[in-house]
C-alpha cells in the first residue's frame, strides 16, 4: 500500500515480517561483518541518521514506525532525501534493533566504492584493535581532531559494525574509512608514522611532532606490532604523573590527536 504525504513524498506501509527490505536489514544486524558483502549498512536511531545527513549521505532506506511518522514533523522531512521510506509497526521495528533501549526511525546507507590511502594527510592507525567500543571511541576522536582518514590493518573489529557505529556516534561520516589493510600498505601514506611508548625517551607535549603524521594505535593487550613498530619513525610516551602503568587505547589516542591537532594550530606558518 503506497500512502503519498506532503511534500511530494511517497511512503510505503510494511506489514510483513519477511519484506526483502526488513530481511537485509535483520541479516546485517545478524553479522557484523556482512556490510562488506552487502555494500550497506543500517543506522540505528536518530542521531546516526542525522550525522549522515548532516555529512551529505544519501539514505537508501528510511524506514520508522508509524507512530513516529505522525509525531515528528523533522523526521518526515528526511524522507526528501531517501530513495525509499517505509512506516512499519512498533513491533515490526523491535525486530530491526539491537538496543536495549528502543529507537522509532533507522536508515539504510550505501558505503563508498573502494576506498584508497589518502597520502599526506592526518592519519590514524589500527592495528589489530578488537574491541568494538575503542574503536568507535578512536573515531569520534580522529574526526574531533581533524584526522582524514583511519586505517586499519587486517584482525582490527570492523569498522562499520553496528557496535562501532553506535560508540562513533556519527564520526564515521567524516572520515574515509580503508580496511584490511597490510604493514607494507601504509608506504602510500607518505608521512611519518608515530606510537607510544612506556619506553620511549621523547615525552608527549615535550617539543614538536611530525605535522601531518599518522598516530599508529595497536591491539589493547599486545600494543603494537614489533614489525610495525619498526616503521614508525618516532615513539613518545604519554607522561602519567598518577603512576598507572599504561592508559586504554581509546584515551591514549584522545590524547595524542589532541596533541597533535593543537601543535599543528599553534606551529608558525610556513
Amino acid at each position: 500500500m503506497s500512502l503519498s504525504f506532503p511534500p511530494a513524498v511517497e511512503a510505503l506501509r510494511i506489514s510483513a515480517r519477511d519484506n526483502p527490505l526488513l530481511q537485509r536489514i535483520r541479516k546485517l544486524l545478524a553479522d557484523p561483518g556482512g556490510y562488506r558483502k552487502a555494500g550497506q549498512v543500517w543506522l540505528e536511531g536518530d542521531h546516526l541518521v542525522s550525522a549522515a545527513l548532516a555529512r551529505g549521505w544519501m539514505l537508501e532506506a528510511l524506514v520508522m514506525t508509524d507512530a513516529a511518522w505522525t509525531a515528528r514533523a523533522d523526521w518526515q522531512a528526511w524522507a526528501g532525501q531517501a530513495r525509499r521510506t517505509a512506516l512499519v509497526s512498533a513491533e515490526l521495528f523491535r525486530g530491526l534493533c539491537s538496543l536495549e533501549s528502543p529507537v522509532q526511525v533507522g536508515a539504510l546507507v550505501s558505503l563508498p566504492q573502494a576506498p584508497v590511502i589518502q597520502p599526506g594527510v592526518f592519519t590514524v592507525v589500527l592495528d589489530r584493535l578488537q574491541d568494538a567500543g575503542n574503536v568507535g571511541s578512536i573515531l569520534r576522536s580522529a574526526a574531533a581532531f581533524g584526522a582524514r582518514q583511519v586505517l586499519a590493518l587486517k584482525g582490527t573489529a570492523a569498522l562499520w559494525s553496528p557496535k562501532v557505529l553506535r560508540a562513533g556516534m556519527g564520526a564515521h561520516f567524516g572520515l574515509s574509512l580503508v580496511e584490511a589493510l597490510s604493514a607494507d600498505d601504509l608506504a602510500a601514506l607518505d608521512v611519518p608514522l608515530l606510537a607510544t611508548s612506556s619506553h620511549a625517551g621523547r615525552v608527549l607535549g615535550q617539543g614538536a611532532l611530525p605535522w601531518p603524521c599518522a598516530w599508529v594505535l595497536g591491539h589493547e593487550g599486545q600494543g603494537v606490532s614489533a614489525a610495525l613498530m619498526e616503521r614508525c619513525a618516532h615513539t613518545v610516551s604519554i607522561p602519567q604523573p598518577g603512576g598507572e602503568e599504561s592508559l586504554n587505547v581509546g584515551a591514549a589516542a584522545a590524547i595524542c590527536l589532541f596533541a597533535s591537532a593543537t601543535g599543528a594550530q599553534s606551529a608558525p606558518a610556513g
